[in-house]
């Protein structure tokens, strides 16, 4: 099991999860907002949507449906 802080709340996962995977177990289904305000979440799965984006380690515009959790990272979404 890898453990992570999302949006400030520590969560286990199975390792080789998915970011996406983990913030969705995490209960959390809004991923960030268009540039309308709409709330967004993961579409396709494979990173061509960019609608999973994410603030990983700091880092903004994160695809979390390609990038594979590891222990101690920190994501935020734009709840």
């Amino acid at each position: 099991m890898i453990t992570l802080t999302i949006n400030n709340k520590s969560i286990s996962i199975d390792e080789g999860a998915t970011v996406a995977a983990a913030i969705l177990a995490a209960g959390v289904d809004q991923f960030r907002r268009s540039v309308d305000g709409n709330p967004r979440g993961p579409l396709c799965g494979m990173g061509i949507c960019f609608e999973c984006r994410v603030i990983i380690n700091g880092v903004k515009h994160q695809k979390s449906c390609t990038l594979v959790v590891h222990d101690g990272m920190e994501v935020k979404t734009d709840e």
